[in-house]
């Protein structure tokens, strides 16, 4: 607050006073300096850029993503002797071998002259499986307890992916 000396007449015949007055001055506050149209379009920008900086960090993880191939097993024990049967899928073209690990031991399908067997050695043969087909790994399992096996498929665009893990 401001002290102002204002000189007023009173009477313009008696002469001149003077008074001391308070002068208040006020101004009128104008709040709509953005108008909301404009703060609309921003908020609205800033909505775009902020999902375009995550899409592209969301979509830039999952390109070394590799597809999940889809082949089906079947395991059995038969008394010691465990029976691993193909039961088919889309992506059985693919599948070059099987790694059948049982209480970590592996044991491998492989071509031996046309056939396929369950040994230890991973010669790197690779034929065309058959749905229906079945390998036989002999005298592996007990008769009583229980051994956990874990089937794992290599396909011709050299992913593993495991197909099957169970007690048995």
């Amino acid at each position: 607050m401001t002290n102002y000396v204002i000189q007023l007449t009173d009477n313009p015949i008696k002469g001149v006073a003077l008074k001391e007055v308070n002068i208040m001055m006020y101004f009128k506050q104008n709040e709509e300096a953005v108008s909301p149209v404009i703060g609309v379009i921003l908020m609205v920008a800033i909505t775009v850029i902020l999902a375009a900086v995550i899409a592209a960090f969301v979509f830039g993880m999952g390109s070394n993503v590799q597809t999940q191939k889809t082949v089906g097993v079947n395991l059995q024990k038969d008394n010691t002797d465990l029976k691993v049967t193909i039961a088919g899928g889309p992506d059985l073209p693919a599948l070059q071998h099987l790694r059948v690990t049982v209480d970590n031991t592996a044991y491998f399908t492989q071509d031996n002259a046309g056939t396929y067997a369950m040994t230890q050695a991973n010669s790197g043969g690779t034929r065309s499986f058959k749905v229906g087909e079945t390998f036989t790994l002999g005298g592996k399992l007990s008769s009583s307890g229980y051994k956990r096996v874990v089937v794992v498929g290599h396909f011709s665009d050299g992913q593993d992916q495991m197909l099957a893990d169970k007690q048995i």
